[in-house]
C-alpha cells in the first residue's frame, strides 16, 4: 500500500508502508560497526561510536557526536552542536539541542525535556547558546525539565517531573518544582543514609564523606 505526498520542494512523492521513499533517499551517514533502524536518519556528518544503537524515528543532525555503546531510543533529535559520551541511554521522545555535553554513562529518562534559550520568542536566536553539561553517570527522571546553562552533577539523580533551575552537585538527588537538593545517592543509585560524624555509607559498602553544606565525595571505591 501507499499514499501520494509532497517533499520539500512541491513535488509528489510515493510513500509506500513497508519502506517511505523518503527514507530511502533521506541524506544519512553509512552504519559501520553501529546499528541503524531502517526508520531513523543520522545525517552525513554525524559521528556515531562502535556498537551504538540508533531506533526508529531518531534524527541526528550533521556535526553531532555521539560515543560507544550509547541506546538512542525512538522518537529522539539531536542537533549538531551536541556531544554525547559513551554507555549513554536516550529513552525515548528527547531533543538534544546546541550546546549540551552529555558525559559518558548518563541515564535520560523518557521525555526529559530540556532548554536552550533563556528568553525564547519565535523567529528570534541567541547569538550563542548557554551550554548545558550532563556530567558522568547522572541519571535525568522522566518528564523532568532542565533549564538551560546549568551543570548536572556526577552521579547526581534528578527525580521524575522535576523542574530543575539551578545547578545540581555530584551525588545529589533532587526533585520538585523547583527541584531542591533532599537528599544525596550512591554511584549504584541507592539513596544514602543520614550523614553520621561527617560520612556516609551506601548499602553497597561505598562510603563517602561531607565536604560542604551541599557537597559530598567518594572516599571508598
Amino acid at each position: 500500500m501507499s499514499k501520494r505526498l509532497n517533499d520539500s520542494s512541491g513535488q509528489p512523492i510515493e510513500v509506500g508502508f513497508d519502506r517511505p521513499q523518503w527514507l530511502a533517499s533521506a541524506v544519512r551517514a553509512e552504519p559501520r560497526d553501529w546499528f541503524c533502524h531502517p526508520a531513523a536518519i543520522v545525517e552525513h556528518g554525524a559521528i556515531i561510536g562502535s556498537r551504538t544503537r540508533i531506533w526508529a524515528f531518531v534524527h541526528i543532525l550533521p556535526d553531532a557526536r555521539i560515543g560507544e555503546d550509547c541506546n538512542i531510543c525512538d522518537h529522539t533529535f539531536i542537533e549538531g552542536n551536541v556531544v554525547v559520551g559513551n554507555r549513554v541511554t536516550i529513552k525515548t521522545s528527547i531533543s538534544l539541542w546546541n550546546g549540551m555535553t552529555i558525559e559518558d554513562d548518563v541515564f535520560l529518562g523518557p521525555n526529559a525535556c530540556f532548554t536552550n534559550d533563556k528568553q525564547p520568542r519565535s523567529k528570534q536566536y541567541p547569538l550563542e547558546f548557554p551550554p548545558t553539561l550532563l556530567r558522568q553517570g547522572c541519571s535525568m527522571g522522566a518528564n523532568s525539565t532542565t533549564l538551560p546553562g546549568l551543570i548536572i552533577g556526577r552521579y547526581a539523580m534528578v527525580g521524575a517531573g522535576a523542574v530543575v533551575t539551578r545547578n545540581v552537585p555530584d551525588f545529589g538527588l533532587v526533585f520538585g518544582n523547583p527541584a531542591r537538593l533532599v537528599g544525596w545517592v550512591c554511584k549504584c543509585g541507592m539513596r544514602l543514609p543520614a550523614v553520621e560524624a561527617g560520612r556516609l555509607t551506601c548499602v553497597c559498602g561505598q562510603a563517602y564523606e561531607q565536604v560542604g553544606a551541599e557537597a559530598i565525595r567518594l572516599v571508598q571505591a
